[in-house]
């Protein structure tokens, strides 16, 4: 059984101006860098589709999702909030992302792969059910998870996101949804200033301070989540792949290297052995130190791809 890989050229296009670091460059390095380790040829390869009207909706209010539509500029930039902007080609790039999401459920849930990357932008985590702001339009993840409770019919399902960033539109969109696991680790105080304070069984926060490396990172995480879902028992885990916590990111200032994003991920599918089929679903969220995060991704993907 093979890993899928999922990408499309659109989503080089959405470009927020110069100098931005959610930039194209960011999915050219991941794949570079699977290239040069021999990894990028034993992935099962997919063009992302569009994402539906239906598919977003289900995480997404209609007039939200209208609205960023109408927001999409002919030419030049539009901004959407002081982060996150919108060129021509922004629209389709972040149906793509969240398509990706869906196919990549799909492959997995039919038994066509046995997990999935999806080497996407722009990123979701941050989208809320009405609001796009941290570089995220739609969330792409909790597309995916909708899809796997919706359309594949599971009734629990959870989500690892090791972001450097509190995946604050994930918790929105599931807060009162008891068939989803969230699982956030973030740097704390930090963007978007939010998680720490959460009180809920099926959300699981893990935040740490500025310059925890990875032994206070795989603490938090066996402290943490490990027992929170073994409990829970996942039929399918979606992991918010961020690698902005990397000790050569400027964006924050955690201290995580490359071995600490293979070890969650072969935690991940440990879980996933035990409980989900082995089924698991990644897909990109943040990592703008361009080299750090080629190798943190390389790692992570060829953790997903060792048997």
């Amino acid at each position: 059984m093979t890993t899928a890989y999922i990408s499309h050229s659109a989503c080089l296009l959405h470009d927020m101006g110069r100098g931005h670091p959610e930039c194209p460059a960011r999915l050219k390095a991941i794949e570079e860098q699977l290239v040069a380790d021999g990894i990028f040829p034993l992935l099962q390869h997919h063009d992302a589709p569009r994402a539906t009207r239906g598919q977003l909706e289900s995480v997404h209010g209609a007039a939200y999702v209208d609205a960023i539509e109408a927001a999409s500029p002919a030419e030049g930039l539009v901004m959407l909030d002081p982060d996150t902007w919108m060129c021509p080609h922004t629209w389709e790039a972040a149906l793509r992302a969240a398509g990706a999401v869906v196919l990549a459920t799909d492959l997995v849930m039919q038994g066509r792969a046995e997990n999935a990357f999806c080497n996407v932008r722009p990123p979701g985590h941050h989208a809320t059910r009405s609001q796009a702001m941290g570089f995220c339009l739609f969330n792409n993840v909790a597309v995916g998870v909708a899809h796997a409770l919706g359309h594949h019919g599971l009734e629990r399902v959870a989500i690892v996101d090791f972001d450097v960033h509190h995946g604050n539109g994930t918790e929105d969109i599931f807060r009162d949804d008891p068939r989803v696991m969230l699982c956030s680790s973030f740097q704390h105080p930090f963007y978007p200033y939010s998680g720490a304070d959460t009180v809920s069984d099926h959300i699981i926060p893990a935040p740490l301070p500025a310059y925890t490396d990875g032994t206070g990172f795989r603490a938090a995480v066996t402290q943490k989540f490990l027992p929170a879902l073994n409990r829970f028992k996942p039929q399918m885990i979606f992991a918010s792949a961020g690698f902005d916590a990397h000790r050569e990111d400027g964006m924050a200032s955690l201290g995580l290297v490359e071995d600490d994003y293979a070890w969650i991920t072969r935690e991940i599918r440990k879980l996933a052995d035990v409980h989900a089929g082995r089924r698991v679903v990644s897909t990109l969220e943040g990592g703008y130190d361009l080299p750090a995060l080629g190798r943190s991704a390389a790692a992570h993907v060829k953790a997903l791809c060792d048997g």
